[in-house]
């Protein structure tokens, strides 16, 4: 890593752990361009270790839900402050600002009244909702890096710069993909989120589900992957207070959900980012998901999409089927999920529709360098070093 502070100086922004593993390979890929590159920023473990100069550690930062983000506020509203203030002093040749929308796009908004070229990589989900956002980030961002091929036409006529990239977690998961280990054809993952909310309103009925395919298919078994510990104890305290008919052949794991998704033959999955690893990664799926009743009765006023899964979105077609709210339920699921399991009325249109989606998002695994090239192309090359 260059110590000299004639070279130039980007600057990276990651609040989540997700977007530190995204900022770690960013990294990486602007040292294979520009060696001489001198990188700072807010990330956390991975980032560091990818050469990343920390002035804020963001391990902490991944802040969920409304009570805890206004009890937050205070901290958020400081950090906001003392980061816009060492940006216009040390006046970096580039920021990318990756995901993280509550922070970033207010960040993005005082770099660009500061003159300072801002790259936002991984677009706020605007297509979703609140579409408001979109003339303020045409006015803040410099060049907008979507990882969704529908994502650009979201920005057409606003005179921002948007382009599609591709998925950062094909470049991640690209290991799996060249080496995958065999599948298991009686496998089922039961992948019910990591958010408590979550597991308390899914995991029973997806326990029932694996029972009625139990006493359908005894020879099937099932595996429960968790991120973390809390929510394997969660889990095995929801498990032992749900009363099933049959005894589930049933194991857990934790920390190891991609190499479960690798190694299955299909899968039941709440509605989030493990739908498109499980994509990438080639195993079918059947999705679900269910909120609360009032804010799912705001939501679906809010939210105009014909699907809530990427896979869906980005091939425009049912390849994962979805059950929402009422339809969530062990009657619906357990039918659905016979039909993507090998030999399945489904799983061949299923695998076929999963690949097309990967090709889709991108395809090969030069992600962060498409990425570093455009940060590159961005940068203002009269800007002071930091």
């Amino acid at each position: 890593m260059s110590s000299s502070t004639d070279s130039p100086c980007v600057w990276i922004i990651a609040g989540e752990a997700s977007g530190d593993n995204y900022g770690a390979n960013l990294a990486q890929a602007l040292r294979q361009r520009r060696p001489d590159l001198r990188l700072r920023g807010m990330g956390s473990e991975q980032m560091r270790a990818a050469g990343v100069e920390l002035f804020v550690d963001s391990s902490e930062l991944g802040v969920v839900g409304l009570i805890e983000v206004l009890k937050s506020i205070r901290f958020f509203i400081r950090l906001l402050r003392d980061v816009s203030a060492r940006a216009i002093a040390e006046r970096p040749a580039a920021v990318v600002l990756i995901d993280y929308p509550g922070f970033n796009l207010r960040l993005a908004e005082r770099l660009h009244r500061a003159g300072i070229p801002v790259v936002y990589y991984i677009s706020p989900q605007v297509w979703a909702w609140k579409k408001g956002r979109i003339p303020r980030i045409a006015r803040d961002v410099d060049k907008m890096l979507c990882i969704f091929p529908f994502e650009p036409a979201v920005y057409a006529g606003t005179g921002l710069d948007a382009s599609f990239v591709g998925h950062p977690l094909l470049e991640i998961l690209a290991p799996l993909r060249r080496d995958p280990p065999p599948r298991d054809p009686n496998l089922v993952l039961l992948l019910p989120g990591s958010r408590s909310s979550e597991l308390k309103a899914l995991f029973p009925d997806f326990l029932r589900t694996a029972a009625q395919l139990q006493q359908a298919r005894p020879e099937l078994h099932f595996m429960v992957p968790l991120p973390r510990q809390s929510c394997l104890e969660q889990a095995k305290s929801l498990a032992a207070a749900t009363p099933l008919p049959v005894a589930l052949s049933l194991e857990y794991s934790v920390g190891e959900t991609r190499q479960w998704l690798s190694r299955a033959a299909a899968g039941l999955a709440a509605s989030g980012t493990v739908t498109v690893e499980a994509a990438i990664l080639g195993l079918p799926l059947v999705v679900a998901y269910r909120l609360n009743a009032v804010t799912w009765h705001i939501v679906k006023h809010m939210v105009k999409l014909p699907f809530v899964t990427i896979a869906n979105l980005v091939t425009k077609r049912c390849v994962y089927e979805e059950y929402l709210q009422d339809d969530a339920v062990p009657e619906k699921l357990a039918p659905a999920l016979l039909t993507i399991l090998p030999g399945g009325s489904r799983h061949d249109e299923v695998v076929a529709g999963i690949r097309e989606c990967t090709l889709l998002l991108g395809g090969d695994n030069a992600i962060s360098l498409r990425v570093a090239d455009a940060v590159l192309a961005a940068m203002k090359n009269d800007a002071p070093n930091a």
